[in-house]
This record gives C-alpha cells, structure tokens and sequence, in this order.
C-alpha cells in the first residue's frame, strides 16, 4: 500500500510540475475553494480563530470571506509549493522577490562568524523560505521539521525539499546533528514559530489573545550566540510572493540577555502585524490558541481585507 501511495504522489507531483505556475496557482485555488465546502473540521476552527480575533470589528459575512480566501490561499501555496521546488531560480525570481535583506547583511558585516536563526511561520508559500539560501551567500542553511505519519507521503515531501540547498532536521530524531550544524560558524537555521508549542511553551499574547509560544528561536539565539530576524511570506498575486525580513531583534538589553518571553513577544507582534495587513494569508486552520477560557478577545483590526485573485 505504501508503494501504491509513493507511485500515486509521484504522478501527481510530475503532472503538477508539467504545467505553468499559474495555470497550476489557478488549479490549487479551485482545490482550496472545494476543501472550503467539504472539510467541515477546518472549516469550523478557521472561522473560530477568525471570530476570536476579529468578533469585534468585522461582521460574519466578513469573516466567512477571509475564511474562504485563506482556504484557496492555502490550496495554491500547496500546489506552489509543488511546482516551485523545481522550479530554477532564473524562473523563480520572475516569481518572487525578497526584501529587507540589507537589515541582514548590515549586521553580517559586523559579526561575520556569528550564526543566524530566522523565526518563520505559516505565512503565503511557506515552502519559499529555504530560497533565502539561494541569495544569502558563504552560510549553511537549515531547517526542522516534523516527519509526517505516513512514510510514502513523508518521503514525497523530503524529495521536494532535497532540491534546495537547505539541510532539513526532524525535530524529535535528529537534534544532536542539529546541534552539531549550529556550533559552526555561519550556519542559517528557519525555525517555524507560530504554532500552539504545548506544555512547553510560554504563554505570550498573539493577535490580542494568550496562547502557548515556542521559545525555540530565543533558546537557540542565546545558545549559540545568533543573531535573529523574522521572515513573512507575502501573496501579492497569483503565483507571485515576497519574502520580507524584519529587523533584527536584540537578544540582549544594556550588556544583559534579554528573556526569552521578551523575545518571543517581538517575534509574535511581527507575526500579528503580518496577518493584521493580509488575514487570509495566515494558517487559520491550525488551532493555534486550544485554550479559549484563558484567551481574550482582540480589539485590534486588521487594515487590509483578503486580496482576491
């Protein structure tokens, strides 16, 4: 059955990387809008999230359109993501633009040996960050991830991500060889951050309400002397995405380390201004705060409806 899978996903993934990229943006949009219908468990915590967050300032037909947007958003990157690991980067860039890259090289230029952690979340194409490694020169690229249960579709997934030069980790295996990568000098490590981290995150307001945060990025940032930035990726159009990184966040104040709750407190506000100024291109479906008896409602608003394509 396994091998059954493994050929199944082989086809589709070739087909998939046969077509032009919007005729395949078009296609994961139409897949999104139809999981919007039937996936009624998604559904249900994507239009809860929203309703939490934004309750108060939008009205629900609001709320069902962003909830609807995000599900095609969420098909397209998908499907992207798909097409663009093949994609070479002379076809890419036409695709995708980085900015704020000057806040990164300013720094390396000042500390040249030091390593870097960019804190990343489920933003846009999300499976674009590791092209960070394909502009930024002379590092080591590497990023986690959690394998998934089923072996033929986890094996699809790593031989996407085996065309990038970025070396991936499974997070509950292979973090002695994590370690290992990080005691070097110039080594870039995406660290995902903007899921619920458990019993053993840090309880740290996101988009007006307390939820469990990852400490991952503060721990390693102080751990291994890095600097650390935040990554977002954009859609700005159909098949079209920007990456912008932050500015750097300090990791200490007046000679001393600072907490890693206030750490993490800046990376969660760049993650909420990012999903402030587009909602839709955010991973609503993830049930990001599990506890809503010890959750406030948001008063912020977010400026920017869903863009629609």
């Amino acid at each position: 059955m396994n091998s059954i899978l493994y050929c199944v996903g082989r086809g589709l993934i070739a087909v998939i990387q046969s077509l032009p990229l919007q005729v395949v943006a078009h296609l994961g949009r139409m897949g999104g809008a139809l999981a919007y219908l039937l996936d009624c468990r998604h559904r249900r915590v994507a239009l809860a999230n929203l309703r939490d967050c934004f309750g108060t300032e939008k009205s629900p037909r609001e709320i069902r359109a962003i909830a609807r947007e995000n599900f095609r958003r969420i098909g397209e990157a998908y499907c992207c993501g798909v097409k663009t690991a093949a994609m070479s980067n002379n076809a890419l860039f036409r695709r995708l633009e980085f900015v704020g890259l000057d806040n990164f090289t300013v720094n390396e230029r000042e500390n040249p040996k030091k390593g870097t952690i960019f804190a990343i979340g489920h933003f846009g194409n999300f499976e674009l960050y590791v092209r960070l490694s394909e502009v930024v020169s002379g590092y080591r690229f590497a990023a986690t991830y959690r394998a998934l249960g089923q072996p033929a579709l986890d094996q699809l997934l790593q031989g996407l991500r085996g065309h990038s030069n970025c070396h991936f980790f499974e997070r509950r295996t292979e973090g002695r060889h994590l370690k290992e990568m990080m005691a070097q000098h110039r080594t870039m490590l995406g660290l995902l951050a903007d899921q619920h981290a458990g019993s053993a995150g840090v309880q740290i307001p996101f988009i007006g309400r307390q939820c469990s945060t990852s400490v991952a990025p503060a721990v390693l940032t102080h751990r291994y002397n890095c600097t650390l930035y935040t990554a977002i990726c954009f859609r700005t159009g159909l098949g079209k995405w920007r990456i912008e990184v932050g500015e750097r966040i300090p990791s200490h104040k007046n000679g001393e380390p600072r907490s890693k709750e206030a750490i993490m407190r800046d990376v969660n506000e760049a993650f909420e201004n990012a999903v402030l100024r587009d909602p839709a291109n955010w991973f609503w479906v993830h049930r990001r705060w599990k506890d809503r008896r010890k959750s406030k409602p948001a008063t912020r608003s977010a400026p920017v409806e869903a863009e629609q394509a």
